[in-house]
């Protein structure tokens, strides 16, 4: 129980790691020995030692050891002329040169081994410890060399466990036979530290108290800044201030650079597209490692700064164009869904009609070319135009049993705003209602599938509540108009194109 009391002491010192180099260190161990010799019989002995010793690296310790052993040997049947006593002690003492290579400098917890070089002076005893008549005084070589480890329990304290073998001459024992005789011995101690190490780190944070010191830095706190990096690695990895959380004051800690969106703390932008690392997660949650987060070939600085678009959504306006199409090839509005008010949305200009989304009447032939395509002319052929913008188009016709598609009516993106370029579609539908007074309609409203369906459904009723309201603030009688919503489910053409897409988001009079 001792043994394994003493072992949970050793395991029990995290914190009190230190370093052993520049310090000198007194020890004191005790424990039994083992002579082998060339008797028939061991027995088992006592001694101790202790030592001086200096740190010169944090690997290696240099210094001088010491000790006295009672070794102990018998012989039986005794047979051997040349060896007239059963029963032989020695007493002991030794002193050697001796060198410590520490397997983990600095650690609580570290092994060591140890190798040196000295001598022995012994004087031989019998069972009673009285000298041999013919004992003498003798000298001898004494070759230590060991292992074990230490565990510090204090700043200035540590305990240890060793086991060694010294090796002396054959003659211990009176007689001379093919090997030298040696002994063994295991031994627990104490040992003292005296001043301060330049090696020295309480924290453990992996900077020296003294480089602490020079620093500013907190010898006692492992992060002085408490940015969730470690002074040392601030210091020697990383090359950021440990005294500041936020070293390159982008508005993001230090250690969350590091640790939670891999940017660099030394760099305000570290993706280099305009944005600090700290606007572009804390403001606008775009990627602070990527130049174009929603990959529409503009940067996220541009986005924001030049164009006021949304650097999260590759078409801002959601007109069918992307926010790049619309700045660098077409030369429209990213922001605005029908760029020249001509009542259609830029990308179907370009994408179904082939018209100028930034021109309004694409042939100059004295009609837009909204009212055109409703009209059924061609907007790309100014003969077939009757001038006039809208003059020329035929009434909407309001039938019992029909369902009419009011082309024209637009919203902003992801919106019930309605936009200006619908106040022609819907102009011509009030005056089909005010034209019949007995009419009575459903507006349905209709979205394509992208989004979630019950977001869906929501936005296409609200967008049928503000035709109604529109309508209804005109002059027409409200209870003649009921506002329907209906979602993505009755699409009139594939959404797996734009183009269908665009022709899914409509309003529609369902006449009754």
């Amino acid at each position: 129980m001792r043994k394994i009391g003493f072992l949970l002491l050793l395991f029990t010192t995290a914190s009190f790691a230190q370093s052993t180099v520049g310090r000198w260190s007194l020890g004191f161990h005790g424990g039994g020995n083992l002579w082998v010799n060339d008797m028939n019989t061991r027995k088992v002995g006592f001694g101790g030692d202790m030592f001086i010793r200096y740190g010169s690296t944090p690997n290696f310790s240099i210094g001088l050891q010491g000790g006295y052993e009672e070794l102990k040997a018998f012989q039986s049947p005794v047979y051997i002329p040349e060896i007239p006593h059963e029963y032989i002690k020695l007493r002991a003492g030794n002193l050697n040169l001796v060198g410590w290579f520490h397997l983990a400098p600095g650690k609580s917890f570290s092994p060591y081994a140890y190798i040196g070089g000295g001598i022995m002076m012994y004087k031989r005893v019998n069972g009673l410890n009285i000298p041999y008549p013919d004992a003498k005084r003798v000298i001898t070589f004494h070759i230590p060399a060991g292992i074990g480890f230490e565990g510090f329990v204090g700043s200035n304290t540590s305990v240890s466990l060793e086991a060694s073998v010294r090796v002396t001459d054959d003659k211990t024992e009176f007689w001379k036979w093919k090997f030298p005789d040696w002994y063994g011995s295991v031994k627990a101690g104490i040992n003292f530290y005296i001043g301060a190490s330049d090696m020295d780190d309480a924290d453990e944070d992996g900077l020296t108290d003294t480089q602490e010191q020079r620093l500013t830095t907190d010898p006692n706190s492992p992060d002085t800044d408490r940015d969730g990096i470690k002074d040392g690695e601030e210091v020697r990895r990383y090359k950021t201030d440990p005294l500041r959380t936020d070293t390159d004051e982008d508005g993001i800690s230090d250690g969350d650079e590091i640790l939670k969106y891999r940017t660099d703390p030394n760099q305000t932008d570290t993706d280099g597209d305009g944005l600090s690392d700290g606007v572009e997660v804390n403001k606008y949650g775009t990627d602070p490692l990527k130049l174009d987060t929603d990959g529409d070939t503009l940067t996220d600085g541009d986005e924001v700064l030049k164009y006021n678009t949304e650097p999260l959504k590759a078409d801002s306006d959601g007109d069918g164009l992307s926010d790049w199409d619309e700045v660098k090839s077409y030369r429209c509005d990213p922001n605005k869904g029908d760029t020249d008010g001509d009542g259609l949305f830029d990308g179907d200009e370009v994408r179904k009609h082939k018209t100028d989304p930034s021109r309004a009447d694409t042939d100059n032939g004295g009609t837009a070319d909204g009212a055109e395509v409703m009209k059924g002319t061609n907007p790309l052929n100014p003969r077939d135009d009757t001038g006039g913008g809208g003059i020329g188009v035929a009434p909407l016709v309001l039938e019992s049993g029909r369902q009419v598609t009011l082309h024209g009516i637009n919203f902003a993106a992801s919106s019930s705003k309605l936009l200006k370029n619908s106040m022609f579609a819907l102009n011509r539908a009030y005056e089909a209602l005010a034209a019949n007074p007995e009419i009575k309609v459903d507006i349905v409203g209709h979205t394509d599938n992208r989004g979630d369906a019950k977001d869906n459904y929501r936005l296409s009723l609200r967008r049928a509540q503000a035709v109604k309201a529109w309508l209804v603030k005109k002059g027409i009688d409200g209870s003649r108009l009921a506002a329907k919503g209906m979602g993505a489910d009755d699409p009139v053409e594939s959404n797996d194109t734009i183009e269908g897409r665009a022709d899914n988001r409509r309003i529609e009079f369902r006449i009754k």
